[in-house]
């Protein structure tokens, strides 16, 4: 994952952020969806580095267990970053792939209460 192109990399930070950074991402990526929704959760409370790394992992190549934890943490955005979070989700909505596709039309649902439990 590069950091390169976020928003946020504009500003200066410390290396004890960019490895915490590493550390949720390779959570994130875990095959366990339990863990990877804690690092989701916890990412979500990053502010703008969290939006970053949760939005690569959307879009990125990456496992349905990461796309729909990453959703999971899109949605727990608080605050002024939950329109972002939005945002992201309705670019998902016109991805070319499948999973994202779904996990973005899901979560939107979510976000706006017309799905309750599983479907």
């Amino acid at each position: 994952m590069t950091f390169d192109n976020a928003k946020s990399s504009k500003r200066q930070r410390d290396e004890a952020t960019l490895e915490l950074l590493r550390k949720l991402m390779e959570k994130l990526l875990s095959g366990d969806i339990s863990t990877a929704r804690l690092a989701a959760f916890e990412l979500a409370r990053k502010q703008e580095d969290g939006l970053a790394v949760l939005k690569e992992a959307l879009f990125g190549n990456y496992p349905r267990t990461a796309k729909k934890a990453a959703a999971y943490g899109l949605r727990s955005m608080k605050g002024r970053m939950r329109k972002m979070a939005l945002e992201v989700h309705e670019q998902g909505l016109k991805h070319r792939d499948r999973t994202t596709k779904a996990v973005c039309i899901k979560s939107i649902s979510l976000m706006k209460g017309q799905v309750s439990g599983k479907g």
